[in-house]
Parts: C-alpha cells; structure tokens; sequence
C-alpha cells in the first residue's frame, strides 16, 4: 500500500463528507478526462489509458504541467497518484469511505523536492487552498442530480 511521504516538509490533510453514492462519488474523482469541466483548477487532463497502477496522466493546473502516474487502485476505495513537476515530488492518496448515504472523502498529499524546501509555507498554503477547492468542487459535482 503506498503512502505520502510522511518525512516531506509539506503535507496536507483534508476531508468533506458528499451526500451522494459511492459509485458515484468513485466515478466523478475517477475520470479524470472530464476533471477540468468540474474543478476550476484543472485546465486539461487527459489519462493514457486505463485506470490501473503503472498508468499516466498529463494534466495541468496553476499553470503547472504535471504528469502523475497512478500507483495504486483499490476501485470505490482508494486512488493513489504521484510523480515530479518543476522539482517537487508529489504523492497523492485519496480515500473514499462509504456511511449510508453519504461517502467521507479524505486526502492526503506530500510534496518534497528543492523548491519544497525553499519555500515550504507558501508551497503548504496553496497545496492546502488547491485541495480545499478540489474537495468542495467534488461535493458540489457528485451531489447534483443524475
């Protein structure tokens, strides 16, 4: 099972709860082609295949292009994504956790790397604003009506 980098010099934490079903909650986070028609900080993203450990993805945001690859998928649970962008290495880990009605998204991202280390508290405020945008744009995605 693969984890952040509890060692980094910026982690963040986040969670929200969505009023919606697991399938699709799973389902919106997971197509990840159709990620910049929901969340206002995804310019483009596009998946090189399927939805497996070992997969690409070529994505930008705040002006940022990124390629992750996915490291681990254990499908309606967990998704979990990494890789370097302009000197940070960053480890992503999304877990999705099913009560009644409800499905409690939690995130968890390291980010090390030389400019990390320059600029730590900068760099951990706009993680934090960046995943705090990503969750409420999934909420607000997912909770609306099929």
């Amino acid at each position: 099972m693969f984890t952040i980098d509890e060692t980094a010099p910026v982690i963040v934490r986040l969670s929200t709860v969505i009023d919606a079903p697991l399938d699709r909650v799973w389902a919106v986070h997971t197509d990840i082609d159709a990620w910049a028609e929901w969340n206002t900080d995804v310019d483009r993203a596009e998946l090189d295949g399927p939805l497996l450990p070992g997969t690409s993805f070529r994505w930008q945001t705040h002006g940022l292009d990124i390629t992750s690859t996915i490291r681990e998928v254990v499908p309606g649970r967990r998704v979990v994504w990494g890789g370097p962008a302009s000197g940070i290495d960053g480890v992503h880990v999304w877990t999705f956790e099913p009560t009644g009605e409800q499905v409690s998204v939690h995130t968890e991202e390291s980010w090390s790397g030389a400019p990390v280390d320059a600029a730590a508290e900068q760099l951990g405020q706009a993680l934090h604003q960046s995943l705090t945008g990503w969750l409420a744009s999934l909420k607000s995605r997912a909770e609306q009506a099929d």
